[in-house]
């Protein structure tokens, strides 16, 4: 009976402050923490793989992971419609209902008002589709209607200060701390461009193009308009004052576009150009060649730009180079449009990050192409939402294993998620569910997009150790709730 007793007492002391804790804070005691020789990122680990199938859990998991930095982001397709039409709505504008693209008010036939869209259920949800890849047939052509799908919003495309605080903010509540926004920043090298003409020799063109005022007007113009815009941007988030946006916390640089569709004389301007605003503009980091890599004009031109871009980067070394390539699929272009775009990309293009790239196993020698990107160090940004919708990839072979088994660096990125419909944590639910990718795995891209951004050396050192320090507490509070070693979830 003594012993028993003992027992019993023994127990109350254990119960007693448990049920009084319970009492106090209504809810029960959390796991006890993890032994201190255990590995909190093992035990992060653990807990995703017991999650791997269980679509909710892991998705609510993914989102709370800290995931640096988004380098491969086009700023207007970011937006969802939905604030494309709300922005026409307050600038008076209408949408053309026969095709559900926003226009400026005038009369014709067939147009009503953005603000009686707004109030009309059907028409609205239709605005939205044609803007998006929203109830999109993944039977149905997706690469022409997504490419289509930004000429419907392009006259309310310009509102930067309101995009901006638009993609900040849904960054920072999925703890994304970093972005490298893809913008045309200024549409006067276009113009330059096409008033000085085409000249085979491109250092005498270059010469051309800055003696009728491209660098110094361009640069100008820029830092007004993005001086205007952070400050907007600024003021809608409440930044500095106690009610601030946790967007107002998330860096942002910005990488300048070149419409590679266009004529010859204008993409070189527009190279320059941008060459010479991220030598002189701290806040824009890179150029990157844009527009279907399919369409007529790229293709025809695809080595005729690589040339520029070499002739370039030896003008100036010090700007890093990302650039689209392999983009593509078997039986959108011809075979040998697919033999070649990544490698010249690297080798002539000089780009130390490729976009996509997902076509590189149709090229020529493609596992020496694995590996010298390996050795390059070159990272290869992956947008799975994109390449299933633009290219039908859910049926098509991604590369991304045989990226990882080469040692290749790899970031996860979101590429257009506002017309895709798709968010941060959703490129991470991708990459788990249909690739079969582990903690350690999702992490080491993490590092990469920090690694391989193009901050300044500050900047990125910052950036770091806000990463890790992220990284650190999330693996603690993963480490609570993750299954022991030998145990199952119950």
């Amino acid at each position: 009976m003594k012993a028993a007793g003992g027992l019993i007492r023994s127990i109350r002391a254990v119960l007693v402050p448990l049920l009084a804790l319970f009492a106090l804070t209504g809810e029960a005691p959390s796991r006890p923490p993890a032994p201190p020789g255990e590995n909190r990122e093992a035990a992060t680990a653990r807990r995703l793989s017991a999650l791997r199938r269980d679509p909710l859990r892991l998705r609510a998991f993914l989102r709370e992971m800290p995931k640096g930095g988004d380098l491969h982001n086009h700023l207007s397709g970011a937006i969802y419609a939905e604030s494309y039409l709300r922005w026409a709505a307050e600038d008076q504008l209408c949408v053309a209902t026969a095709t559900m693209t926003i226009v400026a008010c005038n009369g014709t036939p067939g147009q009503m008002s953005a603000g009686d869209v707004l109030q009309n259920a059907a028409l609205y949800n239709q605005a939205i589709d044609a803007m998006s890849m929203r109830n999109w047939n993944p039977a149905l052509n997706g690469h022409d209607h997504f490419f289509a799908a930004f000429a419907r919003f392009g006259p309310v495309s310009s509102k930067l200060a309101e995009m901006l605080a638009e993609v900040t903010t849904r960054a920072a509540s999925e703890h994304v701390s970093y972005l490298e926004l893809m913008l045309t920043p200024d549409s006067g090298p276009a113009a330059i461009g096409r008033s000085t003409g085409w000249d085979p020799d491109l250092a005498q063109l270059r010469r051309r193009l800055l003696e009728a005022g491209l660098k110094d007007t361009v640069i100008r113009r820029v830092r007004e308009r993005l001086d205007t815009a952070e400050s907007r941007q600024r003021e809608l988030l409440r930044c500095g004052t106690p009610a601030a946006d946790p967007g107002c916390a998330v860096t942002v640089r910005y990488v300048a576009q070149v419409g590679r569709a266009a004529p010859r004389e204008v993409v070189f301007a527009q190279m320059l150009a941008w060459f010479e605003l991220a030598g002189a503009e701290p806040r824009v980091v890179s150029l990157n060649l844009v527009q279907p890599e399919d369409d007529p004009t790229a293709l025809r031109d695809f080595t005729l730009q690589m040339t520029m871009m070499d002739v370039l980067h030896r003008q100036y070394p010090r700007v890093p180079i990302a650039l689209h390539a392999g983009e593509l699929a078997e039986g959108l272009v011809p075979p040998e449009a697919l033999r070649f775009h990544v490698r010249q990309s690297v080798q002539m293009g000089h780009a130390v990050r490729i976009g996509h790239g997902t076509s590189m196993m149709y090229e020529d020698r493609p596992m020496d192409l694995l590996q010298e990107l390996a050795a390059r160090n070159v990272l290869v940004e992956v947008a799975l939402s994109s390449h299933e919708q633009i290219l039908s990839g859910k049926g098509r072979p991604h590369p991304l294993p045989l990226l990882l088994a080469h040692h290749v660096p790899v970031a996860l990125v979101t590429d257009d998620m506002g017309v895709s419909r798709s968010t941060h944590t959703g490129e991470f639910v991708k990459a788990v569910e249909d690739h079969g990718l582990d903690y350690i795995t999702l992490k080491r891209m993490v590092r990469n997009s920090i690694e391989h951004a193009f901050a300044d050396t500050v900047t990125k050192k910052k950036l770091r150790l806000e990463l890790e320090n992220a990284l650190a507490a999330f693996e603690q509070q993963q480490a609570m709730a993750a299954p022991r070693p030998g145990r199952t979830r119950q």
